[in-house]
């Protein structure tokens, strides 16, 4: 037990030796081995994005679960493609429309969450209207995203909801 550091010293040895053609170390005299970079990706397809740093970002898009009569609850259904496998993302968005947030419908709060599956959901529910019953009239609610880290947006960057007077 008491000369113990020529014992850790050959364990280390072999091991190097034994992972240097796993990692094809070899001795260069101008200082390392070189990589030729990657080549460009040529035939990516449209559901993934290419970032400056060459990192293949999912793509997100949203749509409209249709229009909804007042008093209902409303969804805007997030997809990104491809799915990410170990993790979800978080996606930046903006509310607009006639609609007024307090007023025709429950606030929405930034970001929206997706998934493993690749899809996410923000839900709104609408409230009753306090106007004069003579204005029935139908307001709108659109949810544009943002751009954000780890995700680029796709050509469906906005989605539109009407919300209808109850019958």
């Amino acid at each position: 037990m008491k000369n113990q550091k020529p014992v850790f010293i050959a364990i280390v040895f072999a091991l190097a030796f034994a992972l240097a053609p796993v990692t094809k170390a070899t001795p260069h005299p101008d200082g390392g081995p070189t990589y030729a970079p990657p080549p460009p990706n040529e035939a990516a397809d449209s559901a993934y994005s290419t970032s400056p740093e060459g990192e293949n970002l999912p793509v997100v898009t949203i749509h409209s679960a249709g229009n909804i009569l007042r008093g209902k609850t409303g969804s805007f259904v997030l997809d990104m493609k491809p799915v990410l496998m170990f993790g979800a993302t978080f996606v930046k968005f903006s509310v607009s429309g006639t609609a007024v947030a307090g007023v025709d419908y429950a606030p929405l709060i930034s970001p929206a969450y997706i998934g493993q599956s690749g899809y996410g959901v923000i839900s709104f529910a609408t409230l009753p209207d306090p106007r004069a019953q003579s204005s029935r009239q139908a307001y709108s609610v659109v949810v544009t995203l943002e751009p954000g880290l780890g995700y680029t947006l796709g050509e469906q960057k906005s989605a539109l909801i009407w919300i209808k007077p109850a019958q």
